[in-house]
């Protein structure tokens, strides 16, 4: 005969706290909704700056009413989600403040003319960001054939043949430390270097690109380690097991597997380096006209062009301060394609699995 033990009711604070009362289930969401609409008047200027504040004073009042109906445990819930929610928006604010002011002021400048003229001959209103475009492109096409290369082959010595050698931890203090150098000390280093060879007061797009692939190098280097160690030990021993030397194991299998974290921090190192301005002012410079030779003459590039069209905006300034805001706008198009590139490749290039 077996004996079923029933189990013991709960008792004490464990049963009240069981038997707590709940908020009606659409109060919270309409207190939260109607702060959420008076801080975004507020914060676009639609209503006094002030009543966003009393916006976000009414969402406290959702964590207070809990603690009185439902309980500490509950109203605490409540309470670290407004906290949570609340950091969120603060951090969104800065970043839907650049771009509503760069698409308010931005839009209105682009046009058939802008993409395709350069600014050569031109003075006051007309002309375009063409030269800038194409030099942006070319200077990171060359910074990204310098780079990939480098921190690839890096990232697989010190994932597959490093190991925890001194040499390996070498490598990795030193890459560190690249990750943080300034971006004008990579241009300096960049103009130094083709002093050398070309003399002083030296200016061309390969300066550029060479400046971009030191920060760029880094970059590659963590973000590929990091996707090689992703990849189970497991199908390189199946490899080894089968007679498969290591070079072609790492090609055939390592590589294969890590691909789609691979081209996406490649792709996200790219988003990283394209709007650099210090580097580029300093070995590159700035033209008003076409240069499609990496290593002939001086290169126009978008972060450029925005810096000089603000600094020395000419008489009368407008226009240029216009094609300013408009250059700005294209470069963070381009930033946003590139982002939007990565999480695709990382979408459709990853295992069933892990998408």
């Amino acid at each position: 005969m077996t004996t079923t033990l029933s189990p013991a009711p709960p008792s004490g604070d464990l049963a009240d706290s069981l038997r707590t009362h709940a908020l009606p289930t659409a109060a919270p969401r309409v207190i939260h909704a109607a702060a959420l609409l008076l801080v975004l008047a507020g914060i676009f200027g639609l209503v006094d700056l002030r009543l966003a504040f009393v916006g976000y004073a009414l969402a406290w009042i959702v964590p207070i009413w809990s603690w009185l109906v439902e309980g500490r445990r509950k109203a605490t819930d409540r309470l670290v989600t407004l906290l949570v929610t609340s950091a969120f928006g603060l951090a969104l604010i800065p970043l839907g403040s650049i771009m509503w002011s760069v698409l308010e002021r931005g839009l209105p400048v682009l046009s058939s003319e802008f993409f395709t003229y350069s600014m050569r001959n031109v003075v006051g209103e007309g002309g375009g960001i063409y030269h800038a475009i194409v030099g942006t492109l070319l200077i990171t096409a060359a910074a990204t054939v310098i780079s990939v290369p480098i921190g690839l082959f890096t990232a697989i010595y010190l994932i597959e043949y490093g190991e925890d050698g001194r040499l390996s931890s070498s490598i990795r203090f030193l890459v560190d430390v690249m990750t943080g150098i300034p971006s004008i000390v990579a241009g300096l280093f960049a103009y130094a270097l083709f002093v050398v060879f070309f003399g002083d007061g030296v200016r061309m797009g390969i300066g550029g690109a060479v400046a971009l692939s030191v920060l760029m190098v880094p970059v590659v280097v963590r973000s590929c380690e990091e996707m090689l160690k992703l990849v189970p030990n497991e199908l390189r021993e199946a490899s080894y097991a089968l007679g498969v030397p290591k070079w072609r194991t790492i090609v055939k299998v390592v590589l294969p597997t890590a691909l789609a974290g691979i081209v996406t921090g490649i792709t996200l190192a790219i988003a990283r380096v394209i709007g650099e301005t210090a580097p580029l002012l300093v070995i590159a410079g700035a033209t008003d006209s076409v240069n499609f030779n990496l290593f002939d003459g001086r290169m126009a590039t978008l972060p450029v062009f925005t810096y000089s069209s603000i600094m020395q905006p000419g008489v009368p300034p407008e226009p240029s301060i216009e094609r300013a805001w408009g250059a700005a706008l294209v470069l963070l198009l381009i930033v946003m394609l590139l982002n939007l590139v990565a999480r695709l490749v990382s979408h459709f290039f990853s295992p069933q699995g892990e998408r």
